[in-house]
């Protein structure tokens, strides 16, 4: 019996043995299986995270920026030509408008030094393309670029002070009439200041910005052969210890117009009228297109009251352009009128404490130095017109920064025109006194 009970007991242990290892087996292959597939979930965890990752970083590289101008403006009389925010429409003597609507988008590479840049306006009258441009930077100097698409033309200080930036409501009539849309199409070399080969000589201070340029403006297709340069020497010498900073250039353009006729007019100075050359090889030739600036600006920081900003400008030079438009020359089939223009401007801003700006601009721009207003109207063979006359404007504003985001503009521009000969009849006859074009601006913008 004891023997029988001994080896039942064997077989009995055995058994359970057997069951607990089977068991054991059971569970170490379940917790196999929930091991593998927690790896497999943390893997794909681990994938999911890098494209996060790779989105955000994608994303760290894109700034997006704009700001939107909403603005009510009331002129003097309906109707009238305007270089604040556009000509009136027909008996229109008020309007509200968005004047500008940017939306940029930038995508920097920092390991490459390189930047992509896209910006549209979009206004009531449409959507308009501002900048389409693409700009590398040697990644071992890092002072030196190179930058090529639609993008502002370096020549002075107005035309790339960014007009969610400016004060003034608008840039001056002299740069509107030599520069419309601000940009071209073209390729320009930058050099910034370099401190770290120059540190603490006169060279460190300088940066030069040049290129070469279509010359019809930023949505024309290029129309000869040539192609326009444009560039600015500036300086940049800061005095901290006055808490004074002054900065300035100088520019160059030289560029040319195609004619589309063979009739070319050119403003005589003995004479003072418009000079026709009727040779027949003068279609397809190219005619001057050259100005030279200079600017200034001047920043100090006044006791209590706030920062002061002194920023004026001068142009001189040749412009091809047409007897009803003393704008550039444009590719339209019309005969080519051959002027010497000369325009300045002198702006104060005065801050006052962190929100309040008070500022006054003063602009004159001369669409033809060879004639003055008593020409224009006297002998209507000359073929002078109101584009002929000089124009000088005052402007005086308040602005209020609402926040960071926000500011609201009041602005009031003052414009004279030279007047017509008492003789004038027709279309200049209005110009024998000084035009009601005076025009009040009050906007808003907000920034982003």
């Amino acid at each position: 019996m004891t023997v029988r009970y001994a080896v039942a007991a064997i077989l009995l242990g055995a058994g359970l043995l057997s069951s607990a290892a089977a068991q054991e087996d059971s569970t170490v292959a379940a917790l196999r299986e929930q091991i593998a597939q927690l790896k497999g979930e943390a893997e794909g965890l681990q994938e999911m995270f890098a494209e996060v990752k790779n989105a955000v970083d994608a994303l760290k590289k894109l700034k997006l920026s704009g700001y939107i101008q909403a603005q009510f403006q009331s002129a003097e009389a309906a109707g009238i030509g305007s270089y604040a925010g556009g000509n009136f429409p027909s008996a229109t003597a008020s309007r509200l408008s968005v004047r500008r609507g940017r939306i940029k988008a930038q995508y920097t590479n920092d390991l490459t030094f390189s930047t992509a840049v896209l910006q549209i306006d979009i206004t009531q009258s449409g959507v308009g393309i501002k900048d389409a441009y693409l700009g590398i930077r040697d990644p071992w100097t890092k002072f030196v670029g190179l930058t090529a698409g639609v993008f502002d033309r370096p020549f002075g200080f107005e035309i790339s002070y960014s007009s969610g930036s400016r004060e003034n409501p608008e840039r001056s009539r002299m740069f509107q009439v030599l520069f419309p849309g601000e940009r071209d199409l073209g390729m320009k070399l930058e050099v910034l200041p370099a401190e770290v080969l120059f540190e603490g000589e006169w060279l460190s201070y300088l940066n030069l910005r040049a290129g070469f340029f279509n010359g019809t403006g930023p949505t024309a297709n290029e129309n000869d052969n040539r192609k326009d340069f444009i560039g600015r020497l500036g300086f940049e010498f800061p005095f901290a210890e006055q808490n004074l900073a002054i900065d300035g250039g100088v520019s160059l353009y030289r560029g040319s117009a195609r004619a589309t006729t063979k009739k070319i007019y050119t403003a005589d100075a003995t004479t003072r009228v418009f000079v026709v050359d009727s040779t027949a090889t003068n279609l397809g030739k190219n005619y001057d297109r050259n100005y030279v600036g200079v600017d200034l600006q001047i920043y100090y920081e006044l006791p209590i009251l706030g920062g002061i900003s002194v920023r004026a400008e001068a142009i001189q030079g040749s412009q091809p352009s047409t007897g009803t438009d003393n704008r550039v020359y444009s590719t339209a089939t019309a005969d080519l009128y051959r002027r010497e223009v000369r325009g300045f401007y002198v702006n104060i801003i005065q801050n006052i404490g962190v929100s309040h700006q008070v500022i006054a601009r003063y602009d004159e721009f001369d669409p033809n130095t060879k004639v003055s207003g008593v020409n224009v109207g006297a002998t209507p063979t000359a073929r002078l017109t109101d584009q002929d006359l000089k124009y000088t404007t005052l402007g005086v504003g308040y602005i209020y920064h609402w926040d960071d985001n926000v500011k609201f503009v009041l602005y009031y521009d003052m414009v004279t025109n030279e007047t017509a000969n008492p003789a004038a009849t027709g279309a200049l006859a209005s110009f024998k006194g000084d035009v009601k074009d005076n025009v009040l601006t009050l906007r808003t913008q907000f920034r982003f």
